[in-house]
């Protein structure tokens, strides 16, 4: 088997071009999913909680809705337009969260009763306890 090194060429001569081509293509894509966005997260957990970090920029605490039911934790966010804003030409818009919603399966250890909220510059903390009556199960198996 040999190894075929690949050399773009219209890289290396026109990367202008490739950039702009580049750039349009994928904002083309990125207008397809405008519909479907969703905040990111990050999801921590110690040894007593876990924590979902939601970034939502733009909102206020009032916009939020979080509930459990069962094992599940739905987040979701709505804004609603004001009457009297002014609209902005954007030439680029690669966030605006006016309305989403997530939801999280829930590890059965997470205490319903012990779940606080807090949003901050722009990052929805959600901060759920672990029971503590609840204990791993540690299973030793044999090798056979």
């Amino acid at each position: 088997m040999t190894l075929v090194k690949f050399n773009n060429r219209t890289r290396n001569t026109a990367p202008y071009f490739n950039n702009v081509f580049d750039s349009l293509f994928s904002e083309a894509l990125n207008k397809n999913y405008a519909v479907s966005k969703v905040p990111g997260v990050n999801i921590l957990e110690s040894a007593t909680d876990y924590t979902i970090e939601l970034a939502a920029p733009g909102l206020l605490k009032e916009d939020f809705q979080i509930n459990v039911k069962k094992d599940t934790l739905s987040v979701w966010a709505e804004k609603k337009a004001e009457d009297g804003a002014v609209a902005k030409d954007y030439s680029r818009k690669e966030f605006d969260y006016l309305s989403f919603a997530r939801s999280f399966t829930l590890p059965e250890s997470v205490d319903a009763d012990k779940i606080a909220a807090e949003y901050v510059n722009g990052i929805l903390t959600i901060t759920l306890g672990k029971r503590v009556d609840v204990q791993p199960e540690i299973k030793e198996i044999k090798v056979s």
